[in-house]
C-alpha cells in the first residue's frame, strides 16, 4: 500500500508556516534582548549612582577634616611669635611642631609663608625635598590667603611630584588696623592616595575631573593626569602657565561615546590605554564645594550577560509555545471525553454537595446550641467578676475608714484647739463691740477666719482620705504623696515625739499611678509603723524615694522591733495580722498589696539591718509629661 505524496498546495502551506515560525522566532529573541539590556542597563545605572553617591560622599568627608587645621595653627602664639622675627629665632622648635600636628592629623605636609610666599618653616625640613626656601606667590591658596580667605587648591607639588589638596589660612600678626594685611600664610597639604586605593575594592573605575576636563583622580592609574577630552594648544599653554599640574602633558584619555542615555549618563569605549575594547556605563556627578566631577564606569559585562540569557529563555520559551501548538489538535480529539466526564462528576459532586449541606445544617445546629450555653457560662461569669470587684472596692474603702477611725482621735484633738481659741477670740469680739473697739473686734474676727480655715484644711483631708478612687492612671508626684501621709498624723507625730526622717532626692521624682490608692497604702504603711513604734523610746521614721532605671522606689522604715522571721512570708496573706487581738483585722497589708499590684507595682517587706521593719514599694516611673494633679490640688477640689 503507497502513501500518498502531499500536494504542491500544502507543500507551499508548510513551508510558509515554518518561515513564519522562524521570523516569528527572530522578532521575540531581538524584542526580548532589548527589553532585557533596557532592564539591566537601569538596574546597572541605580548601582552606579549609588556606588558614585557614597564615593563622592567619602571624597569630600576626607578633604573637608582638615579644613579647620590651618586656621587652628595660624592662631597659635608660637607661630605668630615666629613669624614677627623669623631672622632672630631658630626655626627648629617651629618645624617640630609643625610636624608633630601632620603626624596627628594624617596629612601630607604643614608649612608656613611669609607675606611674600617664602616658606619659612615647614613639617618635611628634614626630608631632601624639603619645602624651606621655596617661594609659592603663584599658588592660588597663597593669592587667597594674603586676601584675607581661607584657600583652597589642588595641583601636583614642585618638589614631591605628588598630586595633593592645599588648605591655607591667612596670618594676622595686626588685624585692628582697617587697612591691615595678612603677614603670612599658613598651608597643609593632604593626599589623594588613600581615597584612590579605597576605590580599588570597588567593580568600577571612578575618576575626578576639574574644570578643564583634567583627570587629576582615578581608580586606575593610567589614567591620572590624562584629559577627557583633547585640550586645545591655549588650554594646554595655560594650565603649564599655573603649573597646577607641572609639566605633564596631559594627553587625551581615549574615551569616546557611544550612546547617550541622559543627562548625565552615556555608553562609552575606550580607544586606546588600559580600558580599550570594554564598554562602560558612564555616570557623572558633580562633587559640591570643590567645582570637581567625578566620574564612574561600570563594565557593560552583566548588561550582554542578561541579554544572552533572556534572548535563551526567550527563544526556549518560544519552542514551548511552538510545541504546544503543535500538540494542541490531539486536545481536541479528548475534549469530548472529557466533557462527557465532566459532566458524571458534576452529578457526583451535586450529590456529594447536597450529602455535606445537610451534614452541615445539623452540625450548625450543635453548633448554636453550644454556643448559646458558651455565652450563658460567659455573662455569668462577666457577673461574678463585677461583684468581685465591688467586694474589693468595698473592702478597700473598709480599710481606708478603719484607719480613719484610728485618725479619729487626733484630728478630735486638732479641731477642739481651734474650737477653744474660737470661742475665746468670739467672747472677746463681742466685749470690744459692747466697748465700741471696732478694730481689736475685727482683729479677733480675722483670727476666727484662719482657724475656720484650719480646721476646713483637716476635714478637707478626712474627706480626701475616706473618697473612692478612680481606675485611670496618671502621673503621681511621689514627695507629694508622702507629705499628705505626714499631714493625716500631724498629732500622732507630736504626741509620740516621732522624729521623721525623709531621704530622696531635691529633684521631684514621678510616678505612674492612681494618687488616692497609693496615698492609701502610704497610709497605711505609716500607720502600721507608728503602732509598731508605740514602745520604742526614740521612735524614728524613715521616708525613702530613689530612682531605680525605669522605676522609683518608695520606702517606709520604722525602728520599732521588727517582725519575726517566721512572719515574714504570710505578713501579707488576708486576715493575718502581728497586732494584738482586736487592734486590727489583718487586711490592711493585704489590700496595700493588692493595690499596688493593680497600679504594676510590688510590694515587699523586710527587717532592717539596725531593726526595725521596713517596706519597699516598686512603681513604674513616669516623666511627669501629663498634667498631674498634686495632693493640694486634689485637697482643694474634695
Amino acid at each position: 500500500m503507497t502513501t500518498a505524496s502531499p500536494s504542491p498546495r500544502r507543500r507551499r502551506l508548510r513551508l510558509l508556516l515554518a518561515l513564519i515560525g522562524l521570523a516569528g522566532l527572530a522578532l521575540c529573541l531581538w524584542q526580548t534582548a532589548q527589553v532585557a539590556r533596557e532592564q539591566a542597563l537601569q538596574a546597572l545605572r541605580d548601582d552606579a549612582e549609588n556606588e558614585l553617591r557614597l564615593s563622592v560622599a567619602g571624597l569630600t568627608g576626607h578633604l573637608s577634616r582638615h579644613d579647620y587645621l590651618p586656621e587652628l595653627l595660624a592662631s597659635r602664639e608660637a607661630v605668630k611669635r615666629f613669624l614677627a622675627t623669623p631672622a632672630q629665632q631658630d626655626p627648629m622648635p617651629l618645624n617640630r611642631l609643625l610636624d608633630r600636628f601632620r603626624a596627628t592629623a594624617d596629612v601630607s605636609d604643614i608649612y608656613l609663608l611669609d607675606r611674600h610666599g617664602d616658606t619659612l618653616a615647614a613639617s618635611n625640613w628634614h626630608r631632601e625635598s624639603t619645602f624651606i626656601g621655596e617661594n609659592y606667590s603663584f599658588r592660588r591658596y597663597y593669592q587667597d590667603a594674603m586676601q584675607g580667605q581661607k584657600g583652597r587648591f589642588f595641583g601636583l607639588g614642585l618638589r614631591s611630584q605628588e598630586r595633593g589638596y592645599y588648605f591655607s589660612a591667612p596670618i594676622w600678626l595686626d588685624d585692628t588696623a582697617p587697612n591691615a594685611r595678612p603677614d603670612g600664610v599658613m598651608v597643609l597639604k593632604v593626599l589623594l592616595h588613600a581615597v584612590e586605593d579605597s576605590w580599588a575594592e570597588q567593580d568600577a573605575e571612578l575618576l575626578v575631573t576639574d574644570g578643564d576636563g583634567v583627570v587629576f583622580m582615578a581608580s586606575r592609574r593610567a589614567l591620572r593626569l590624562t584629559a577627557l577630552e583633547p585640550l586645545a594648544e591655549t588650554e594646554l599653554a595655560a594650565l603649564h602657565a599655573s603649573r597646577r599640574y607641572g609639566d605633564e602633558p596631559l594627553p587625551p584619555a581615549g574615551i569616546r561615546e557611544l550612546e547617550r542615555r541622559g543627562e548625565n549618563a552615556r555608553l562609552v569605549g575606550f580607544s586606546d590605554g588600559p580600558l580599550a575594547g570594554e564598554r562602560y556605563l558612564s555616570l557623572t556627578r558633580p562633587v559640591p564645594g570643590f567645582g570637581w566631577d567625578m566620574h564612574i564606569l561600570k563594565p557593560l559585562t552583566p548588561v550582554v550577560d542578561a541579554q544572552w540569557l533572556a534572548a535563551a529563555l526567550a527563544g526556549g520559551l518560544y519552542g514551548l509555545v511552538v510545541l504546544g501548538g503543535g500538540i494542541g489538535w490531539q486536545r481536541l480529539r479528548l475534549r469530548r471525553e472529557r466533557e462527557r466526564f465532566a459532566e458524571r462528576e458534576r452529578r457526583t459532586l451535586a450529590r456529594a454537595r447536597d450529602e455535606l449541606e445537610r451534614h452541615v445544617e445539623a452540625r450548625t445546629r450543635d453548633l448554636t446550641a453550644t454556643n448559646r450555653r458558651l455565652s450563658d457560662e460567659i455573662e455569668e461569669r462577666r457577673l461574678a467578676e463585677q461583684r468581685l470587684r465591688e467586694t474589693r472596692d468595698e473592702l478597700v474603702q473598709a480599710a481606708k475608714l478603719a484607719v480613719l477611725g484610728q485618725l479619729a482621735a487626733g484630728i478630735n484633738h486638732e479641731l477642739n484647739q481651734p474650737l477653744a481659741a474660737i470661742r475665746a477670740y468670739a467672747e472677746n469680739a463681742r466685749a470690744f463691740i459692747a466697748r465700741s473697739r471696732s478694730e481689736a473686734a475685727d482683729a479677733n474676727l480675722g483670727q476666727i477666719v484662719e482657724l475656720t480655715e484650719r480646721m476646713a484644711e483637716i476635714s478637707a483631708q478626712l474627706r480626701q482620705f475616706s473618697r473612692k478612687s478612680g481606675d485611670s492612671l496618671t502621673a503621681v508626684s511621689a514627695p507629694s504623696c508622702f507629705d499628705y501621709a505626714l499631714r493625716l498624723f500631724q498629732a500622732r507625730l507630736g504626741e509620740g515625739d516621732v522624729a521623721v526622717e525623709r531621704r530622696w532626692p531635691e529633684d521631684e521624682l514621678w510616678v505612674r499611678a492612681d494618687p488616692v490608692r497609693l496615698e492609701q497604702v502610704l497610709v497605711n504603711l505609716i500607720g502600721n509603723a507608728l503602732q509598731a513604734m508605740a514602745e520604742t523610746p526614740s521612735p524614728r521614721l524613715t521616708l525613702e524615694i530613689a530612682a531605680e532605671g525605669d522605676r522609683v522606689r518608695l520606702a517606709v522604715a520604722d525602728n520599732g522591733p521588727g517582725i519575726a522571721e517566721d512572719r515574714l512570708s504570710r505578713i501579707f496573706e488576708p486576715f493575718y495580722t502581728t497586732k494584738a487581738a482586736g487592734s486590727g483585722l489583718g487586711l490592711g497589708l493585704s489590700i496595700s498589696a493588692r493595690i499596688i499590684d493593680d497600679l504594676g507595682g510590688r510590694l515587699e517587706v523586710a527587717n532592717g539591718a539596725e531593726g526595725g521593719a521596713r517596706f519597699t514599694i516598686s512603681l513604674p516611673r513616669d516623666a511627669g509629661t501629663d498634667t498631674p494633679a498634686s495632693s493640694e490640688e486634689r485637697q482643694s477640689h474634695a
